[in-house]
C-alpha cells in the first residue's frame, strides 16, 4: 500500500477476492479507528491475539515505554501513521504477550468529522522463530551426520588398510615359521592360533564393511546393498532376502549413504527383534522421487510403543528428513513390518 491515504467510504469487503484473501491469510488483519478501538478484524487476528470487535486494541510494550513528545498520541502507529514495520510485544486477552511484527497505514480520513481509521497488520514471530529454530536443528544433525559418516569412513579404511593388512603380514609370517615347526604338540598350538587370527581378521572384515563398505564408495548404493544381503544372510541361514530395484545410474551421495544407514538399520532390527523368515527390499526410481520398501514376515510390534525399539528408528527417520524424504512404518502383532521411506528428487540427480 505504500503507505497511501485511500480517500473513500469506510473500508468494506464486497469483493469476494479480498473476503477470501482476508479471511484466509494468516497475518493478523485490523481496522481500528484513530481511538484504537476495532471495527473490522480477520479470524487470525482474532485467533492471535483473543481480541473481539470494538475492543480497544492494547498498547505494546513499545508503546508503555517510550518517551512522548507533548501532545503526542501514545499509540507508536497512530502517532506516525503509517509504519512500514516495526517489532514489539503485544497483550493478548488472557494476560500474556505475543511478540510479533506490525505494520499500520491510514486507510480512510473524514475531513469535516477528522475521523480517521488505519489498517493494522500483525504477524506472529513465534512461528517464524519455531522454524528457525527448526532449521537450525536440522541443520545441527546434518552436520552431525556428516562428521558421523566422515568419521566412520576413516575407522573403516584404517581397518582395512591398517589393522587388516598387518595381521596379513602376521599370518604370513606365521606360515613361514610353520615350515620349521616338527613338534606335532607346538604344531597343534601353531593351528589354534591361525584359527584365532583367521576369526580375528574375518572380525575385523566385517566391522569395517559394517562402518563403511568400500562397495558403497566405489560401485554404489546397490552393489552396498546386495554385499549387505549376502553378509546377513551368511549370519542368519534361516532368513531370505529378496532384493528388487530399477536403479541403474548413480546417486548423490548424501542420497546413497542415508538410505544406505536405513536398509542397514531396519535390517539390524529385523534380524534382532523380528524373527521373520522373509524379508523383501525394493529400491524403486521414479519421475520424481526414490522409494524404498522394506517387508518382513516376522512378529512385528505395537507401533504405538515405537520408543521401546531404542533409537534406530528415530535415526532412520532423522536420516530420511536430511533428504526432505517421508518415512512411514506399518506394524501389526504377529503380521510382520513395513517400511516405506519416500525421497524427492531434486538437484544432483541425472
Amino acid at each position: 500500500m505504500d503507505g497511501a491515504i485511500i480517500n473513500m467510504k469506510p473500508f468494506n469487503l464486497e469483493n469476494k477476492y479480498l473476503q477470501t484473501i482476508f479471511e484466509s491469510i494468516q497475518d493478523g488483519i485490523i481496522i481500528m479507528n484513530h481511538e484504537r478501538e476495532i471495527l473490522l478484524m480477520n479470524p487470525a487476528a482474532k485467533q492471535m491475539t483473543g481480541w473481539l470487535l470494538h475492543d480497544s486494541v492494547p498498547y505494546c510494550s513499545f508503546c508503555e515505554r517510550r518517551t512522548l513528545a507533548e501532545g503526542e498520541n501514545k499509540c507508536y502507529l497512530i502517532a506516525r501513521e503509517e509504519v512500514p514495520y516495526f517489532l514489539s510485544d503485544m497483550p493478548t486477552y488472557h494476560g500474556k504477550k505475543i511478540n510479533v511484527e506490525m505494520s499500520t497505514a491510514l486507510m480512510y480520513e473524514d475531513d469535516e468529522s477528522n475521523q480517521k481509521e488505519y489498517l493494522l497488520v500483525l504477524r506472529d514471530q513465534t512461528v517464524k522463530r519455531k522454524k528457525e529454530e527448526a532449521r537450525v536443528s536440522k541443520l545441527m544433525i546434518q552436520r552431525l551426520i556428516e562428521a558421523k559418516e566422515t568419521e566412520h569412513k576413516r575407522l573403516a579404511q584404517e581397518l582395512h588398510d591398517g589393522v587388516g593388512q598387518s595381521l596379513y603380514t602376521i599370518s604370513v609370517a606365521l606360515q613361514a615359521i610353520e615350515s620349521y615347526v616338527k613338534d606335532e604338540r607346538l604344531q597343534s598350538y601353531i593351528d589354534e592360533v591361525r584359527n584365532e587370527l583367521d576369526h580375528v581378521m574375518n572380525d575385523i572384515k566385517a566391522y569395517s564393511y559394517q562402518l563403511r563398505p568400500q562397495s558403497l564408495d566405489r560401485l554404489g548404493l546397490i552393489a552396498a546393498v546386495q554385499g549387505l544381503i549376502i553378509t546377513i544372510e551368511k549370519s542368519n541361514p534361516s532368513l531370505t532376502i529378496d532384493f528388487l530395484s530399477n536403479i541403474e545410474n548413480r546417486l548423490p551421495a548424501a542420497v546413497e549413504i542415508n538410505l544406505y544407514r536405513v536398509i542397514q538399520e531396519a535390517m539390524h532390527n529385523i534380524s534382532k527383534y523380528a524373527e521373520a523368515k522373509h524379508v523383501a527390499i525394493q529400491l524403486m526410481e521414479y519421475r520424481y522421487k526414490i522409494e524404498l520398501l522394506v517387508m518382513d514376515d516376522g512378529q512385528g510390534f505395537e507401533t504405538k510403543r515405537i520408543d521401546e525399539r531404542g533409537l534406530g528408528l528415530q535415526h532412520m527417520e532423522e536420516r530420511l528428513d536430511q533428504l526432505e524424504g517421508s518415512f512411514v512404518i506399518e506394524s501389526t502383532l504377529g503380521k510382520g513390518t513395513k517400511i516405506v521411506a519416500s525421497i524427492p528428487k531434486g538437484e544432483g540427480f541425472l
